[in-house]
């Protein structure tokens, strides 16, 4: 076992995002490194009022410490009492036209360790994504490329990382979808320690083909302000289910992360009305209709 060689593969993993992500958009990222007291520390890369994306934030970060955060040891009281890693590679990019689809990606190992014992550990990960007016052929080439990337191990992983993925981004107070989902694991270490960052590997160099294949196609499609402020209500669930479902962000406010770095996720512009529904027959309820449901999107037509 090797968690230095999971280390390296995060930080280029970041940097390769970044590459890729500048061509497309035109302007760099500001790289902002930071260290946490209680051990570690990361990088936090953000692009704002970008070409291409409004916001765009992508993060490494690298903590450690001696007693868990409860929303770890909560889960995993086996792991209580000891010193513990947690490393991984987190993004949301937050597009500023309105048929280019929001994106978040993350990949992550945790180990936990005492001496003259076996070390706990495990990896999560996934990727999923949130359109807000949807194409069908956008959302079937993000789960094609999900599913290639974890055929190699199983043809099973695939249907069910998704159902998982569909499981977890739900508003359960919203009884609605985040967006048409992708993939999503957590506590992974079935096939071993080399197989699994193997697949994680697959995970994280599947995402630039995923995403921005999608992004070329949209982000020069015409809009209007109506188009945009839709977007924006559509942010408002984003920012509910991750200020009030999502374990990492928990996670990283609890083990006294750093809290701009946490909520890079948030999008720039965002609204909320009361008790809005969108008028019957248009663009804006197709997105409830025919993509934020319980559907195969792999499955021949």
């Amino acid at each position: 076992m090797n968690p230095d060689a999971v280390f390296d593969y995060l930080q280029g993993l970041q940097n390769r995002i970044v590459e890729a992500v500048e061509m497309v958009d035109g302007k760099t990222f500001l790289h902002d490194s930071w260290q946490r007291p209680e051990g570690g520390g990361g990088t936090a890369c953000m692009l704002e009022e970008g070409n291409v994306f409004e916001r765009a934030g992508i993060g490494f970060s690298h903590v450690m410490g001696n007693k868990l955060p409860p929303s770890a040891s909560v889960a995993h009281p086996e792991a209580a009492g000891r010193s513990w890693r947690a490393m991984g590679v987190s993004l949301v990019f937050h597009p500023r036209n309105p048929f280019v689809p929001t994106v978040h990606m993350n990949v992550r190992f945790f180990i936990a360790e005492k001496e003259n014992e076996a070390p706990i550990w495990w990896f999560g990960g996934g990727m999923d994504l949130t359109p807000y007016y949807g194409f069908e052929e956008d959302a079937v080439h993000f789960h094609r490329t999900c599913r290639d990337a974890l055929a190699p191990f199983s043809d099973d992983y695939y249907p069910n990382f998704k159902k998982a993925c569909d499981e977890y981004f739900y508003l359960k107070h919203r009884k609605e979808p985040r967006g048409i989902g992708g993939i999503f694991f957590d506590d992974f270490n079935e096939l071993g320690f080399e197989q699994s960052f193997a697949l994680i590997k697959n995970v994280g160099d599947a995402f630039i083909n995923a995403y921005l294949p999608i992004v070329q196609r949209r982000k020069d499609t015409p809009y209007n302000e109506q188009q945009r402020d839709f977007q924006a209500y559509r942010r408002g669930r984003y920012v509910e289910f991750n200020l009030v479902y999502d374990r990492g962000t928990l996670f990283g406010l609890q083990s006294n992360g750093r809290t701009e770095s946490i909520l890079l996720s948030m999008p720039p512009v965002v609204k909320w009305r009361y008790d809005w529904k969108p008028d019957a027959g248009s663009a804006e309820a197709k997105l409830y209709s025919d993509f934020l449901i319980d559907k195969n999107w792999l499955a021949p037509s």
